[in-house]
């Protein structure tokens, strides 16, 4: 489980109506829907494609793998022989959900590409031009930085680069020590024999072909091992940092309800303790300088870990504080610094799309081919064996050394070389991007989700949503054969290493009741915050509803967005409990063989998708192709999360605006199950999706 905090991840920006100066045309669309009809504005229209746009014909790879008839088969891709949705499972417990829902795929591994999706994509357009290299849903050029999306990219970032490093680290480590002698031993002698032989680079580059394009070879060579039980030192067994070994594929070891979950909660906590790191250097955190005993200190938070104004505070209390008059350097590097933050951003995204993509490639997943990524990768090392074969050392060198006397001295030839190439062939460097050569149709895990949740609505079978649960993970260790592992160690030791002994337990629960009995003056003096920071949301959320009875349409907005206890979600696929303008209602999607359209409207449908849109007297209905962007949208802005979140132990239920052809916004708010509305509606039609 993740340390106690409040991570609140909206997938979007913060409402409109709290940014006090934008959009202000969005009242003036809303108004302008009448009950009944589809979308038509008056406000600026948007240069797309009308709703006369075919879907019959598949638009990218990532549709025409969707529509395909695949040779092995799950639930979501089986012929119904009925007009309705089939609901696989949507509110049913994990192991009543047929197995699998896409065939060559684990029901496991779906979710965890489904539930990482949720937390990586806000907010989609629909693209008029063919997507580079055949697959939609790249990341915009424009897509503007914001702080939950740099969190969402160094998570990813972790979660692939990091993860699979570590992973890498340990297999090193592992060779290195001896403790697997004939494995170890076989290395040693081929790398020596290639050395003696001049035959050291082309043996490599040999190698990494037969780990390409023969998958059985990579447990041959590189037994896999539960990374948190290899040490890094050592290349043998140790405890697992988490007290057991609850997962194989985390750093930690720490137990998880559900596959990928501790891997994910250890990104989170790999940001946030960045997060934490530079909040407590702003605040002058020095705990060698504190002294021994400090009863005020003993009774308080710890101010790092609840507001950066702590680092004015001690500047005032030195007598440093610059008036912000006077400190010309403070806006200019501000600026600086969120100019920069945009390009970082877009660099980590990059990084961990690379890596998924090459990942995908030598692990292709259903329904993407299987072998062709690899061959083509294979292949490509194979002129480089050659090459190697007739290069000596000397050559090499010579060329080496020629290369980069070049790339130093000829500077102005190179970007003379550059301006032409951008007269000549403006997106030369899209072409020669990885994505469109050598990696060209191989997906990034987004791509892949996307794919995966069309095979189930071309099937009209959609892919359940992951499930969820308040419980903690289990404290026993994850199932593991030791007699498969060819780690150095029987399995008593292996037994001891992944088992928490009674010792370490008490010295845990011992060190558990010293932090609570520590902080016990400073828990009550937080739960007296609590208690008067709830009344007072409670308060504002009151006033709220009387301004909305009123008429307001701001705090329409705001209404439902705190669940009351009991109160119970909407299961879907079909109805999505939501409100509109305030008003009660449900959002139902029609695929109908006329017109597949999305609706709004106070009844509630039968639940099988097949209604007309007349028969539920909608306020409003959207063809599904009209719909030209998506945009996740939060139901409080980030600081009244917080607040809120910290105060009630609730969680907000958030929003999704919907933009159609005519440049008419439909804000829902109050959804229950907001990112499974988003995923039905990029699943379902044929437009090209760009994230942003």
């Amino acid at each position: 489980m993740p340390t106690p905090g409040y991570v609140f991840k909206d997938g979007g920006p913060i409402p409109d109506d709290e940014l006090t100066s934008k959009n202000t045309t969005t009242g003036r669309n809303e108004d302008a829907v009448q009950k009944g009809s589809s979308s038509v504005s008056t406000s600026s229209p948007i240069d797309t494609p009308t709703s006369s746009t075919s879907t019959l014909n598949p638009t990218t790879e990532s549709h025409a793998l969707a529509a395909a008839d695949h040779d092995e088969k799950g639930a979501a891709q089986l012929d119904h022989d009925a007009t309705e949705v089939k609901d696989l499972g949507w509110n049913d417990h994990p192991q009543n959900v047929p197995k699998p829902l896409v065939g060559g795929l684990p029901n496991e591994e779906l979710w965890l590409l489904v539930r990482r999706f949720n937390r990586q994509t806000y907010h989609v357009k629909a693209m008029n031009e063919p997507p580079p290299g055949g697959l939609d849903l790249n990341i915009a050029d424009e897509d503007e930085f914001s702080p939950d999306k740099l969190r969402a990219n160094v998570e990813r970032l972790y979660m692939t680069v990091i993860i699979g490093l570590i992973g890498f680290g340990k297999h090193i480590a592992r060779l290195r020590s001896w403790r697997e002698p004939r494995r170890t031993a076989a290395f040693c002698t081929a790398y020596f024999i290639g050395w003696m032989f001049n035959f050291l680079v082309p043996m490599i580059f040999v190698t990494l072909i037969v780990l390409i394009a023969y998958p059985p070879s990579r447990p041959i060579l590189f037994p896999p091992a539960p990374i948190a039980l290899v040490s890094s030192k050592t290349g043998g067994i140790q405890s697992p940092k988490a007290g057991v070994l609850g997962s194989h594929d985390s750093a930690t070891g720490a137990p998880e309800q559900h596959k990928g979950e501790a891997v994910e909660n250890e990104a989170s906590n790999f940001v946030s303790s960045f997060a934490q790191i530079a909040l407590s250097s702003a605040t002058g955190k020095h705990d060698q300088g504190d002294p021994n005993t400090d009863p005020i200190g003993e009774s308080v938070p710890d101010p790092s870990k609840i507001a950066i104004a702590g680092a004015e505070a001690k500047a005032s209390a030195q007598g440093n504080k610059l008036n912000a008059t006077h400190d010309k350097a403070k806006q200019p590097m501000e600026d600086a610094m969120w100019i920069k933050m945009r390009p970082i951003m877009h660099v980590i995204g990059d990084i961990a799309d690379g890596w998924e993509r090459l990942a995908n490639a030598l692990s292709p997943t259903p329904p993407f081919p299987q072998r062709e990524p690899r061959l083509k990768l294979a292949g490509l090392l194979v002129p480089a064996v050659i090459v190697a074969m007739f290069t000596t050392s000397a050559m090499f060198m010579k060329m080496t050394t020629f290369f980069t006397g070049f790339g130093f001295f000829a500077d102005p030839i190179i970007w003379r070389a550059a301006s032409w190439l951008n007269r000549r062939f403006p997106n030369w460097k899209k072409l020669l991007e990885i994505r469109n050569t050598i990696l060209k149709g191989v997906p990034t895990n987004a791509q892949l989700t996307i794919t995966l949740l069309r095979v189930g609505e071309a099937n009209k079978a959609p892919i359940p949503p992951p499930p969820t649960s308040d419980q903690p993970p289990p404290s026993r260790p994850a199932s593991l054969n030791g007699d498969d592992l060819a780690l150095d160690a029987s399995n008593a030791e292996i037994h001891d290493a992944i088992h928490a002994t009674p010792e370490e337990k008490a010295i845990a629960d011992e060190a558990t009741h010293k932090q609570a009995t520590k902080h016990k003056t400073g828990s009550g003096v937080l739960k007296f915050l609590k208690r008067t920071t709830k009344t007072g949301v409670e308060t504002s959320l009151g006033i709220d509803s009387l301004r909305a009875k009123a008429g307001n349409k701001t705090a329409k907005q705001h209404l439902g967005v705190l669940p009351k206890p009991g109160e119970v979600l909407p299961s879907g696929p079909v109805d999505f409990k939501a409100r509109y303008q305030g008003k009660k209602g449900w959002v139902y999607i029609s695929t109908s063989a006329t017109t597949p359209c999305v609706a709004f409207s106070t009844h509630a449908s039968n639940g099988t998708g097949e209604q007309a849109p007349d028969e539920l007297q909608p306020v409003w209905s959207i063809p599904i192709a009209d719909i030209r962007e998506l945009k996740k949208i939060g139901g409080l802005g980030w600081k009244a999360k917080i607040v809120v979140g910290w105060a009630t132990d609730k969680t907000v239920a958030d929003g999704l605006e919907i933009v159609d052809v005519h440049g008419g916004r439909y804000k829902l708010t109050a959804i229950g199950l907001r990112d499974e509305l988003f995923n039905r509606l990029v699943g379902l039609g044929a437009q090209k999706w760009e994230s942003w």
